[in-house]
């Protein structure tokens, strides 16, 4: 089924069921060796699917859970490459949303703290493509490949969890999010190191993702009047900026000034830029700062070339 979490809408699988998995990789044609994320309802349900819990995993887990915060840790034994990839590493969170904890709550019982619970959840779209932030995007990327979507309203961060790496002895930010760098060294004491050659693999981190069907492009603030001039008069258009006088765009969307509320926005401006018409999407970058990076991210990835 289809759930909601406070990140994107989930496409969740019983975590131990290797065949009920795999129905999550067909529907949404995901690699083989792409891993998955399990989601918790109990931050004690961790010692059954990781060893070697560090302490700052459990520092993260006090502050964060539920939370959109993934961590990557060693994974216990008993776990299936068929969750991992192959790796010798297991992403697990506690989502905050209240419909997912219930659910999740319900399906492993009040024993769950006992036992290795947890669904497995990668975003409820196609492999690839724009992530669903309502149950509605849900529908239209899965069609009957999902038996059942909940209808948990709009998510309300908008882009998917933070990732972070404590599998090793260094701290690694694999994927940007709401829950930022500065908070994570806040927590940690020392800032999280960037992604090496040994980082695990991690949903959401290939060059191309996160995309629409119809080619994104680009463009800076400083360069926004020239690439405006330069596109397709069949463009649609996400910006910062305001819309000029006698603009012919498809469509044109106003794009929120405050990061929070720009990525809360941002798959589903996307979608219906997609949607509209246009035969390229036009996007003008955000700022080149901090609290911009998880939003960047996003855009780097979904952009065309």
């Amino acid at each position: 089924m289809a759930f909601p979490t406070e990140t994107v809408y989930g496409l969740g699988a019983d975590a131990t069921n290797p065949a009920a998995v795999a129905r999550i990789f067909s529907a949404k044609g995901r690699p083989a060796d792409h891993p998955v994320i399990v989601h918790l309802g109990h931050p004690g349900q961790v010692a059954h699917w990781a060893r070697d819990v560090p302490d700052e995993a459990k520092r993260l887990i006090e502050t964060f859970w539920p939370g959109p915060l993934t961590l990557v840790l060693r994974r216990a034994s008993g776990v299936g490459d068929y969750l991992t990839g192959g790796q010798d590493t297991i992403g697990l969170r506690v989502p905050s949303h209240p419909v997912a904890l219930a659910l999740l709550r319900e399906f492993g019982g009040a024993e769950a703290e006992r036992h290795r619970v947890g669904l497995a959840a990668p975003s409820a779209n196609k492999f690839g493509r724009i992530s669903p932030t309502t149950a509605a995007h849900v529908r239209d990327d899965l069609g009957d490949e999902v038996d059942l979507v909940l209808d948990g309203g709009t998510c309300e961060v908008g882009i998917e969890s933070t990732i972070l790496d404590l599998s090793r002895r260094k701290a690694v930010l694999l994927r940007p999010g709401r829950i930022s760098a500065e908070q994570l060294r806040a927590a940690l004491g020392s800032p999280p190191a960037a992604p090496d050659a040994l980082a695990p693999r991690a949903p959401g981190t290939l060059e191309s993702h996160y995309a629409p069907h119809q080619p994104l492009r680009l463009a800076t603030s400083e360069g926004w009047s020239q690439a405006l001039h330069k596109a397709s008069p069949r463009r649609a258009v996400l910006a910062l900026s305001p819309r000029p006088a006698r603009d012919a765009s498809v469509m044109w969307i106003d794009a929120p000034q405050q990061p929070h509320d720009y990525a809360r926005d941002l798959y589903a401006n996307l979608r219906a830029l997609d949607v509209s018409g246009c035969d390229e999407i036009l996007v003008e970058a955000p700022p080149a700062t901090a609290e911009w990076i998880a939003v960047r991210d996003r855009l780097g990835r979904a952009r065309s070339g």
